[in-house]
């Protein structure tokens, strides 16, 4: 059973929360529910889920209908990272009704986003659970998102790549193409890279994986080779670098590229087009 992840800080949570409430309440509030239940009226809901898949995003979910009345009340039932069923119960909400409905669909769309990206990586996990293989996200996230997309990733199982352009190197073909060559590319980022910052370079053949070689970074970043090229690349690189691979990868394919030998494999589909998990809120 994987440990559960860190987790995030409210105040990192907090203005995505914020942001979405203002985009759902526009100008005038919840109108419909103004109209409907009266200032009064209590209640109490559940959050559960409807079908099966890891949770994450449990602190978002509080944090919508806090803000919008600190008298909610939210009990937590998971955590981030657990496993879960249809039906079961994720946690439980109560209080003043109109906070409670006029929440409802942020808490669970940013809830069913986050999971969705959780299950995602946890299937990929899962796949190659038999290696020391690990599976990563990259920058392909949502604007505004990629915090909060970035820890769902880890409560699926899965680590993180480079949090944004400023944290790391990672040149690419058109960095290379630009530059000339591999070589020279990897010349003029030593020259300006701080010391504590690592180089990536991204190789489409085992010719440029050559002339990396002779020059060896942090990390080579193998992009869509086959399995049998894949196992060719990290027997040359032979541990002078840490190896990831990418190319359409699916829970199907990362087998054999884990079975191959790489430490990392990247996948941006487990952040921009994981499915919604189904997780619903209704009366107790």
């Amino acid at each position: 059973m994987r440990a559960a992840p860190t987790p995030l800080p409210s105040m990192l949570i907090e203005p995505v929360v914020r942001e979405a409430l203002r985009e759902d309440l526009g100008r005038a509030g919840d109108i419909t529910t103004a109209a409907v239940v009266p200032a009064e009226h209590a209640d109490t809901f559940v959050l559960a889920a409807r079908e099966e898949g890891v949770l994450a995003g449990v602190d978002a979910a509080r944090l919508v209908f806090v803000l919008l009345d600190p008298g909610v009340g939210f009990t937590a039932y998971r955590q981030d990272g657990d496993r879960l069923h249809p039906g079961e119960r994720i946690a439980q909400v109560s209080g003043p009704t109109r906070a409670l409905l006029s929440g409802e669909r942020v808490a669970l769309n940013l809830l069913g986003h986050l999971s969705g990206i959780a299950t995602a990586t946890a299937g990929i996990a899962d796949a190659i659970a038999h290696t020391s293989a690990r599976v990563c996200c990259t920058r392909k996230t949502t604007p505004g998102l990629r915090g909060l997309e970035k820890y769902a990733v880890r409560c699926g199982g899965g680590v993180n790549h480079r949090w944004g352009l400023d944290d790391a190197v990672l040149i690419k073909d058109n960095h290379i193409a630009v530059a000339g060559s591999v070589t020279e590319a990897v010349r003029r980022a030593r020259e300006t890279a701080g010391h504590l910052v690592a180089i990536e370079v991204e190789v489409d053949s085992l010719e440029q994986l050559h002339e990396l070689l002779a020059s060896p970074v942090d990390a080579v970043l193998l992009d869509n080779m086959g399995p049998a090229t894949t196992a060719e690349a990290v027997r040359r690189v032979g541990g002078a670098m840490t190896v990831e691979a990418s190319g359409r990868v699916t829970a199907a394919t990362a087998p054999a590229l884990a079975e191959a030998g790489v430490d990392l494999i990247s996948a941006g589909w487990i952040t921009h087009s994981a499915p919604t998990l189904d997780i619903g809120l209704d009366a107790e």
